[in-house]
């Protein structure tokens, strides 16, 4: 891939999509719309204040649009001529639909909407992306080869799927961190003192995280591997597997999560 890029907001996520551009070596050229301005010396990557700046006859192969979800209204029209069939733009933006970008954008221009979450920030994200009509298979493959510099890559068969996707994945990374605060301060509760309690919440679940990446059995046939019958293991998880225990929480909270992503995007 030797592709022109135009990043538009360059905060933690956009950060963290170039710094994995840059360490794969495969982007030809870079322009940053950043308005506080960074130092980011390298030498595919230039950087402007504003869209009033971009080099004359810059015509980016892709237009990643990483700005916050609130501002959104202020910045995308500023693009709107360099839509066309040759450009295709990648939205990381929480919530913005592909019809709200046919409004500032244009309806001929080809769009690609993606949830990334913050793991990406070392490289261990996941991100879900879906395309309208108008991108071409070349421009798809591009958008995926840009997102997997920072994790994973999904595609969703329809956009109605991203809040249920937002609620999983985008807002997930808080329910393992609340998962850890929460195995602390029982661990407090047990008895235990408070530095010892977040070293062994934050070693167990950082730790276990890892073992399900790197194994290839299910969820469930790990936690079995873990649960002998009638041990301290089976005692907790008839607690959190009782009928109003985790899975109906962690239903309810990603349920809560989704209608929130719906009204969001009204």
């Amino acid at each position: 891939m030797a592709a022109t890029l135009l990043l538009v907001g360059c905060g933690k996520m956009g950060g963290a999509m170039l710094d994995g551009w840059l360490k794969a070596g495969t982007v030809e050229l870079v322009v940053v719309v950043e308005p506080g301005g960074m130092t980011h010396a390298h030498p595919a990557v230039t950087v402007v204040g504003s869209a009033p700046e971009l080099p004359a006859g810059f015509a980016p192969d892709v237009v990643v649009l990483a700005v916050k979800p609130q501002v959104m209204d202020n910045v995308a029209p500023a693009y709107a001529g360099l839509a066309g069939p040759k450009t295709v733009f990648l939205s990381i933006a929480a919530g913005k639909t592909i019809d709200y970008f046919h409004r500032h954008l244009g309806g001929a221009a080809a769009i690609v909407r993606a949830m990334p979450n913050t793991p990406a920030a070392i490289g261990r994200g996941i991100t879900v992306a879906v395309p309208n009509d108008a991108v071409g298979a070349a421009q798809r493959d591009l958008c995926a080869a840009l997102l997997s510099a920072v994790g994973e890559v999904a595609w969703a068969e329809d956009e109605s799927q991203m809040d249920a996707v937002t609620a999983v994945s985008g807002s997930g990374p808080a329910y393992v961190f609340l998962l850890a605060e929460a195995l602390a301060a029982a661990g407090e509760a047990a008895g235990l003192p408070a530095d010892l309690a977040q070293r062994l919440a934050r070693a167990t679940v950082s730790g276990a995280g890892e073992l399900l990446h790197q194994s290839p059995q299910a969820p469930a046939q790990l936690r079995e591997a873990v649960t002998s019958p009638g041990g301290t293991t089976r005692a907790a998880l008839d607690v959190l597997m009782a009928p109003e225990g985790m899975t109906a929480l962690m239903t309810r909270a990603v349920a809560a999560a989704a209608k929130r992503s719906k009204e969001l995007a009204q």
